[in-house]
């Protein structure tokens, strides 16, 4: 047996303790949690959202309301709770298109902390007899949020608790003027629950458009300079090594774009919440029927969901 895999072997058989029972002087840490993470599930997970049985997800349509219950089936398997009952939360678009967003939970030691993670689900569909797989836009961000589910998971098999609730949503209906996540906004309102922080995942595999020459392994995050926590991913990033970026590769105006009114985090921004959102960038594939699962990497789609949940334990 290797060194390595003596210490996955010990941190597997860590998590077979009752919850709560973690032993004295033995530290549970990320890596409990990076143990699951598989780029086999990340690169399954693509291919499937991608795949001409779904449809392309667009809103309203029976290829959408599959991927939602896949989706809501994953969060069932992992031990996420659900809201009000339910994983599924419908609404309408201003279209009258029916849509879903899935819903599911970990909660936090503190009343009133918590963290929302999401992921919009819903694609172009099909045009003129024409079929966009949305590989990058945005199956990429959904396989995250459901490894990031499947890692916090495992922590709290392992006995981890954070003081924060963590949210995870695929939202449905981007496409239909951010309708999702307006949605979950309202219903977070309703509520009477404020987010202490919003994460939104939107096109994370692609390596097509780097920040630096011979840097596929890179990633942008967007947010307000003191709000984002920006340190938090500079000291999760020790030991990963991305390169970094917090700004839409330089350009003021881009960054407003994409930051502040054409991405679902713009939705939170509005009503005051802090936001960041993570990219890897849009490439000439995106919104084209080029879009597919073969042209994303899936070694630097990895390291980056490594970093995003690194991140996320810090904070939460």
């Amino acid at each position: 047996m290797t060194k390595l895999t003596k210490i996955f072997v010990f941190f597997a058989l860590l998590c077979t303790l009752p919850l709560g029972a973690q032993r004295p002087g033995i530290r549970i840490s990320t890596v409990n949690g990076e143990a699951v993470l598989d780029q086999a599930n990340l690169e399954y997970s693509v291919n499937w959202l991608s795949h001409e049985e779904t449809g392309g997800r667009k809103t309203g349509t029976t290829g959408s309301h599959r991927v939602a219950g896949w989706i809501g089936e994953h969060f069932r398997s992992m031990g996420l709770k659900p809201l009000d009952g339910t994983y599924y939360h419908g609404f309408k678009t201003s279209a009258g298109s029916f849509a879903r967003n899935v819903m599911g939970m970990i909660p936090g030691s503190r009343e009133g902390e918590l963290v929302v993670v999401m992921a919009h689900y819903d694609n172009l569909g099909m045009l003129d007899g024409t079929f966009y797989p949305g590989a990058d836009s945005n199956a990429s961000g959904v396989a995250a949020l459901i490894e990031i589910g499947r890692m916090f998971a495992r922590m709290k098999e392992c006995g981890k608790s954070y003081s924060s609730t963590l949210l995870l949503v695929a939202t449905d209906a981007k496409e239909h003027d951010m309708a999702g996540a307006r949605a979950l906004e309202s219903w977070l309102s309703r509520k009477e629950l404020t987010p202490t922080l919003v994460v939104n995942l939107d096109q994370l595999g692609c390596t097509l458009s780097p920040l630096h020459p011979d840097r596929p392994d890179y990633l942008m995050m967007l947010s307000e300079p003191t709000s984002g926590r920006r340190s938090s991913l500079i000291s999760a990033n020790e030991g990963l090594g991305l390169d970094l970026g917090f700004d839409y590769y330089g350009s003021q105006d881009f960054t407003r774009l994409f930051y502040r009114r054409i991405c679902e985090q713009a939705v939170f921004l509005e009503k005051g919440i802090p936001a960041v959102m993570f990219t890897s960038g849009i490439t000439l594939n995106n919104n084209k029927p080029r879009d597919k699962a073969d042209t994303l990497d899936y070694r630097v789609l990895t390291l980056r969901v490594r970093l995003i949940f690194r991140y996320l334990a810090k904070i939460l």
